[in-house]
């Protein structure tokens, strides 16, 4: 708004009454941006109360895994015999994506280390 007003340019609405050239509507259009900021620091607010009540019950946020480390585990074991991860994930009906995904998390694990 500083911007505007140093360009000598005011806001008037057409459906409400608001005209920042007179000084009722400048007051009142900073009265709604500050309340609009207000509510904006309130939602924040709410939101991480809500994200810390949620981890201190145990709940983690996010998209949930789309295998679960055991048959990860199990598809690991199996690259380890078979040649091709392509066909290992054909086999137990998983996305290579995944499997990347799995495997760079998983990089440190001496079972998954001889892995190529």
């Amino acid at each position: 708004m500083v911007d505007l007003q140093k360009r000598n340019v005011a806001f008037r609405s057409l459906t409400e009454q608001i005209d920042t050239s007179t000084p009722n509507g400048e007051l009142l259009f900073s009265i709604f941006g500050a309340l609009a900021q207000y509510e904006s620091a309130l939602v924040r607010e709410r939101i991480l109360a809500g994200l810390e009540s949620a981890r201190t019950r145990g709940r983690k946020g996010g998209r949930p895994r789309a295998v679960d480390d055991e048959k990860m585990t199990a598809i690991a074991h199996a690259l380890q015999s078979v040649a091709s991860k392509a066909s290992v994930c054909r086999k137990f009906n998983n996305k290579r994506s995944a499997l990347y995904d799995y495997l760079g998390r998983h990089s440190t694990d001496s079972d998954l280390h001889s892995i190529k």
